[in-house]
């Protein structure tokens, strides 16, 4: 006779509850504030904006106006408070998005992203910047009684996709709303496109998993011209990132929009024009508007972060390691990877507060979770092959200095290595099959010259 569990017959926590958890861990557990690296003097902050969405069924008799709040009352007694409401603990958790917009330059144009931005010299600290830019961008004011401050996520140095020039670095925040109703956003029409609410339950969700095509070749706009581009296109092909397809409760466009007659006066592009397109951008850029909306690169890295905190906690095993569109390369890398993405998988802790950045990187830049330095000998701009992924951490250990684990540090250990092994055996086979065909061509031609 099978022993019962009685702990098997209870039901998981619900989100809110889980979500409870996790925002006061993150309040009594402040990561670490990460120094600029000695040639990079810039840095940026993001908001990570909450609010729980009430149900139809449990719905609030009006809008949640809090009090003017008494300065004694900690952030854990807002907390407990905020979710002891019916409303919150049958609610749906949300996170705000945008879409930034299309801007000549911009290195995130037209991403998914977290409102957020470069600190000003005016900023009091990198909290200031990131409630400064939620302010300007989407016209949120996150000092008032209606927002608690959380903390912090881990922050990274976001370098160039070489991993040589550190660019800045990147400083998230956790905001908590605590109105039911939803607030009144004023999007900046020179910097946000549309604004965008999604559940939690949706990020969590295996089944809106999916992957972001980069443009390898645009690695080389500067290395070789369109000649070089074009031979690493039709090499390489796209390199696949993970992503995950956003589906919005809630969008907001920015009212700023081009006029008809202006569209109405635009001419075809010609087929030139498009041949020249689809060199010069890479497929996310070349696609139109309708296209869906995909959280990847350094917004998803910062998202993985918070995500694996939650239940059921497979932030990690959803992530797919980056890899080509060529099939034979896809293949090399897949057989000579095999082994050590096993070994790899099974060293990462489960829900142990984990940090999947391997996902914060994009065409053009690359985020790398910083440790303290104890090692001296290390290579802080070794970023694996050409900058292909995040690579390496900071300092010899794969843990934080309070215990937490760093998955990065885990999952990518020695996987660069390989894949640079995988696009060397891929290049020499290339070359072999070539110099095979124009071998077999040359012997073909001069047989045939040689009948007649």
């Amino acid at each position: 006779m099978e022993s019962i569990n009685p702990e098997s017959n209870q039901e998981p926590p619900s989100l809110p509850k889980s979500l409870h958890a996790v925002l006061k861990d993150l309040h009594h557990r402040p990561y670490p504030h990460v120094p600029n690296p000695p040639s990079c003097k810039k840095r940026a902050s993001v908001a990570l904006v909450l609010r729980v969405r009430p149900t139809y069924a449990h719905w609030p008799d009006s809008p949640s106006v809090p009090a003017e709040q008494d300065p004694a009352v900690s952030t854990e007694q807002r907390l407990d408070t905020f979710f002891s409401r019916p409303w919150v603990q049958h609610g749906t958790p949300e996170v705000l998005f945008i879409k930034r917009a299309s801007r000549v330059g911009d290195r995130w144009t037209g991403h998914v992203a977290l409102p957020g931005g470069k600190r000003d010299p005016e900023d009091e600290d990198d909290r200031a910047a990131a409630i400064r830019e939620a302010s300007e961008e989407v016209g949120l004011d996150l000092t008032t009684n209606d927002y608690i401050y959380i903390g912090n996520l881990p922050e990274r140095v976001v370098t160039t996709s070489w991993g040589s020039v550190p660019l800045m670095v990147l400083c998230p925040f956790v905001f908590l709303s605590t109105r039911s109703d939803s607030p009144n956003l004023k999007l900046q029409p020179t910097e946000v496109a549309s604004s965008h609410w999604v559940s939690l339950e949706a990020l969590l969700s295996p089944s809106l998993r999916t992957v972001e095509y980069v443009d390898m070749s645009q690695r080389f706009a500067n290395r070789g011209g369109l000649i070089a581009r074009l031979i690493c296109r039709s090499l390489m092909g796209w390199m696949e990132f993970a992503a995950i397809r956003l589906q919005p409760n809630e969008t907001l466009k920015c009212n700023t929009t081009t006029k008809p007659d202006t569209i109405a006066n635009q001419s075809s592009p010609s087929i030139f024009q498009r041949w020249k397109t689809w060199f010069s951008t890479d497929r996310a850029a070349s696609v139109d508007s309708t296209r869906p909306l995909l959280l990847w690169g350094l917004t998803l890295g910062i998202l993985a972060d918070f995500l694996d905190m939650l239940p059921p906690h497979t932030a990690v095993r959803l992530w797919k390691y980056p890899t080509f569109t060529s099939p034979d390369l896809r293949f090399l890398v897949s057989i000579l990877t095999y082994r050590l993405r096993k070994r790899n998988m099974l060293r990462v802790r489960p829900g142990a507060r984990t940090v999947v950045s391997n996902t914060a990187v994009d065409s053009k830049t690359a985020a790398l979770p910083v440790l303290p330095e104890t090692n001296t000998k290390h290579d802080h701009n070794d970023v694996g092959i050409g900058g292909l992924g995040v690579g390496r951490y900071y300092g010899p250990s794969d843990k934080a200095s309070d215990g937490s684990t760093y998955a990065v540090g885990i999952m990518l250990r020695g996987y660069y290595d390989k894949l640079r092994v995988a696009v060397y055996v891929f290049l020499a086979w290339r070359i072999a099959l070539g110099s095979m065909a124009a071998v077999y061509a040359w012997k073909f031609l001069r047989d045939h010259r040689i009948r007649r």
